[in-house]
């Protein structure tokens, strides 16, 4: 009788109480996204109610139109997107090396020059942007793509991931690699690259999103609007209503919106390849 009980309950106390969690965190992680998906449609009016609305009474996508118009947006997006691309580039190429490097170099100082790298996770930018601000000043780089580019062009956790996943392979694809005839670099790109494909969408994933939302380094570096990007962008957005009756918290949310949406497609349509790429990664 027990086990047949025991058969028709097999969920316990503990399940729902995980369900429960899990629902309870979905929700806080995604209610911000709703909030800035229907304030975007608001009108500036219903944004400012002191009883905020869950809904909105009246929908205005031209929220969205007068964005494009009201600030140098598309410019804003092109130079985002030529950083971000260069960011991405710079990273895979200089990434995939280094951690072939460490995973499969004989030379003396390779761990503890691993350690270093891997010491520089710990370091955030704003411990060492001034020196960096300075070389690149003295460079002329200011206002520049190169300079939006050249200090994100190597990256810690990409070394770091890449060399676990190349580490998880069998040595003997690479032995193979090499009686065919492969040089080093003919095994980076035709043995290793093609088997850490999940690994590789993963890094670029999340170099991508890095990149994109970048914000301290680009407002340091570009002063000036020709060089300004989304996330600089949007924050420049609230000076357009300087001065005015009513706010344009409708007008940042259509453009943060707008901002978001490239990471939310790429997610939507890599995100089997980012969950393979991370358990791989675990694994060693």
């Amino acid at each position: 009788m027990n086990d047949h009980t025991s058969g028709l309950h097999p969920r316990g106390a503990s399940y729902h109480l995980r369900t429960v969690v899990a629902i309870l965190v979905t929700l806080i992680m995604v209610f911000p996204l709703y909030w800035m998906l229907v304030t975007s449609v608001k009108s500036a009016e219903e944004v400012q109610l002191v009883i905020p609305t869950l809904f909105p009474h009246s929908f205005h996508p031209e929220n969205y139109i007068n964005v494009l118009g009201r600030a140098n947006f598309l410019k804003y997006y092109w130079n985002t997107i030529v950083m971000t691309a260069g960011i991405l580039i710079l990273q895979v190429g200089t990434g995939t090396l280094a951690a072939y490097g460490f995973a499969f170099g004989r030379f003396r100082g390779r761990d503890f020059v691993f350690y270093l790298v891997l010491g520089a996770l710990m370091i955030p930018l704003q411990v060492t942007f001034i020196p960096i601000y300075i070389m690149c000043a003295n460079w002329g780089l200011t206002d520049t793509f190169l300079g939006l580019i050249l200090p994100e062009s190597v990256s810690a956790y990409y070394i770091f991931m890449m060399r676990n996943t190349f580490m998880a392979i069998d040595q003997s694809y690479i032995d193979a690699g090499q009686i065919d005839g492969l040089g080093r670099f003919g095994t980076i790109f035709h043995v290793l690259v093609p088997m850490s494909k999940a690994s590789l969408f993963t890094v670029a994933l999340v170099t991508f999103s890095n990149g994109w939302n970048a914000y301290f380094w680009p407002k340091i570096i570009a002063k000036n609007e020709i060089r300004r990007v989304l996330t600089v962008g949007l924050a420049q957005l609230k000076n357009t209503f300087a001065g005015q009756a009513v706010s344009n918290y409708h007008e940042i949310m259509a453009g943060a919106v707008l901002a978001i949406l490239p990471l939310v497609i790429l997610f939507m349509l890599f995100q089997k390849y980012m969950m393979t790429g991370y358990s791989k990664a675990a694994m060693k």
